[in-house]
């Protein structure tokens, strides 16, 4: 394979990043990062049951570690943003024009599924707030029921088909529980099952609901505070940042304090037998495939700090700031990832985390309030909170997976439109791209919670590929551009673990992803196989097949030295293992029935 670089020019719409912030900034960007715990916790607490705290603790060490492996990578582009997607595309295009891509395009699918996922919950919180649907016991439902009590009769079809699927009951039992259903649904307030449009469309359905349109009005805010660039983003999500973590922490830490752990809710230490029922399992194939699912989509939340590093080019002295973004983000996250689940199981227990409402994420900030001993008005105030929360989540997404794009069009992967930068810095092209492209997946998210979760299983699949290539990028960039002068130099253990969780990622990707969804994984490899439209748009219609002079300038690499491939066969060697684990993992880890 033969890599070509000229000087192709960017147009003249075009601008640059801008040098604003240092470590501190792009930690306060960064700090959205614990709040993505929102998004899965509830749906792994009905995976994995009482191995849910586990799973989190294990998965944000792995995370951690790996990120010494990024923070290196990072060290020898000081002149790019984009985030470890882009430094490790640097790596593989020695071996692959389409390898190299896959690596950008697979980053930014995994991130920016985070706006549209984020606005939904946020959205469903506020519809919470606002038009909450009555409790089956509250007063009013109960009333409704003694009202319409003559509506339904013991020979009712209804009643008929409730005991036939509810064996051992009465009929007596099947009219309470058909009349209270009915009484929830017609005390319901009409904006929860109001749809201008909904289809379904393959695995998934899309509505444009309340949801959806209370979720584009946060994300249009989440723009217009990104349109004021890093310094400015910054800026407001330090505030919203110190809203969040400190309060995120006292859930963690108050119920430990006040005596609220039962111990018992983290033993027997046993899978569950089924997600989302209240049976324990066995550490058979069964078991592990539902925890390997927690471990799999677990990865898209606890990985996610690396994010830190994408705002290298904007940094005063990048040469000190990546490591201690990275760094000191990991250790945050490595807190909050660790405490939060640990104190929600102990307080809730199993029973308490297979409740609907937790599963599908709309009750997790009313749980995390009352875990705190909060009330009537303290809930509410809790509540806002987790919605700052996601904001904060949504907004670290934006800045992130919008200048992976622009970095991706900078270098040559991506559309050439994407580079443009405005006045304040901000990568806008980018960003409306990620906006759009994010109103329809929120449509999909808006729907119900199996689309929910099928968006986050997909683009899980893709972050793994990217975690997969960057981590064996590592190794890749000490042989081949050992000689360029690192600021920071993970020691070789950590490289090697990194290397080694690659193919851990794997196997959890290859059993994991069916446990969310049968259609995920063969989803997510089709979602990644577009860059190859794209790129060979880029790079052959718009570049003629030759790379921008740029691309590699802060390797201080010519185009003949670049064809020197000193790794030989073992980054092809390392692709082929990685996909064996894929699909020996997918044919070995089944689900029971």
């Amino acid at each position: 394979m033969t890599v070509e670089v000229a000087d192709i020019s960017r147009g003249q719409a075009s601008g640059e990043l801008v040098r604003s912030i240092d470590w501190r900034g792009a930690f306060w960007v960064a700090s959205g990062v614990p709040a993505l715990v929102l998004f899965s916790i509830g749906g792994i607490a009905g995976t994995t049951g009482k191995v849910a705290f586990l799973v989190w603790a294990v998965s944000m060490l792995m995370g951690f570690i790996q990120s010494f492996t990024y923070a290196e990578i990072a060290g020898l582009f000081p002149n790019k943003s984009g985030g470890a997607s882009i430094y490790g595309a640097a790596a593989w295009v020695r071996y692959s024009k389409l390898i190299a891509p896959l690596s950008v395009w697979c980053n930014w699918l995994a991130w920016t599924p985070v706006l549209s996922l984020g606005c939904s919950i946020a959205a469903a919180y506020m519809l919470n707030a606002i038009g909450p649907i009555p409790a089956a016991d509250s007063p009013a439902v109960l009333a409704w029921v003694q009202a319409h009590a003559a509506s339904i009769g013991p020979d009712s079809p209804r009643v008929v088909e409730w005991l036939a699927a509810n064996g051992g009951k009465t009929a007596a039992d099947a009219i309470s529980a058909l009349l209270a259903q009915d009484g929830v649904a017609a005390l319901t307030p009409t904006i929860r099952t109001w749809t201008l449009f909904t289809h379904s469309l393959g695995p998934v359905t899309f509505s444009l609901n309340a949801v959806f349109f209370i979720g584009a009005i946060l994300m249009l805010i989440t723009f217009a505070i990104q349109h004021r660039g890093i310094l400015g983003t910054a800026s407001v999500q330090k505030y919203i940042g110190l809203l969040v973590i400190v309060p995120m922490l006292i859930v963690g830490v108050v119920p430990i304090i006040t005596g609220q752990i039962n111990w018992s809710n983290y033993s027997p230490l046993l899978p569950l037998k089924a997600a989302s029922a209240p049976e324990l399992g066995a550490w058979d194939i069964n078991g592990w495939t539902l925890v390997l699912g927690g471990m799999f989509i677990a990865a898209w939340s606890t990985y996610a700090f690396e994010t830190a590093i994408c705002y290298t080019s904007e940094f005063k002295d990048p040469k000190t700031d990546t490591f201690k973004a990275i760094f000191y983000s990991g250790l945050l996250c490595l807190l909050l990832y660790t405490l939060v689940p640990f104190t929600f199981q102990g307080v809730l227990g199993l029973d308490g985390m297979l409740a609907g409402p937790i599963v599908d994420g709309s009750g997790v900030a009313a749980a995390m309030a009352q875990m705190v001993g909060g009330s009537g008005f303290l809930v509410n105030i809790m509540v806002m909170l987790m919605i700052l929360a996601l904001m904060l989540s949504i907004m670290t997404a934006m800045a992130g997976s919008s200048r992976t794009l622009y970095q991706g069009s900078v270098d040559g992967w991506l559309p050439r439109y994407l580079d443009h930068v405005n006045d304040h810095g901000a990568p806008t092209h980018a960003m409306w791209t990620d906006l759009v492209f994010n109103l329809g997946l929120l449509a999909i998210a808006a729907a119900d919670s199996t689309s929910f979760f099928f968006i986050l299983a997909v683009s899980n699949c893709c972050y793994i590929i990217f975690n997969f290539l960057n981590l064996n990028s590592g190794w890749l960039h000490r042989i081949d551009n050992g000689h360029i002068r690192r600021p920071f130099k993970a020691p070789t253990i950590l490289l090697v673990l990194g290397t080694t969780f690659a193919f851990v990622n794997a196997a959890f990707m290859g059993a994991g992803a069916k446990v969310w969804n049968p259609m995920a994984l063969v989803a997510g490899a089709t979602a990644a196989s577009l860059i190859i439209p794209v790129f060979l748009f880029r790079h052959y219609v718009q570049d003629k097949g030759q790379f921008p002079a740029h691309m590699l300038e802060d390797l201080n690499l010519t185009a003949n030295e670049l064809q020197e491939r000193k790794a030989g066969i073992l980054p092809y060697l390392a692709l082929v293992a990685g996909i064996a684990v894929v699909l020996f993992a997918n044919w070995f880890f089944t689900l029971a029935g």
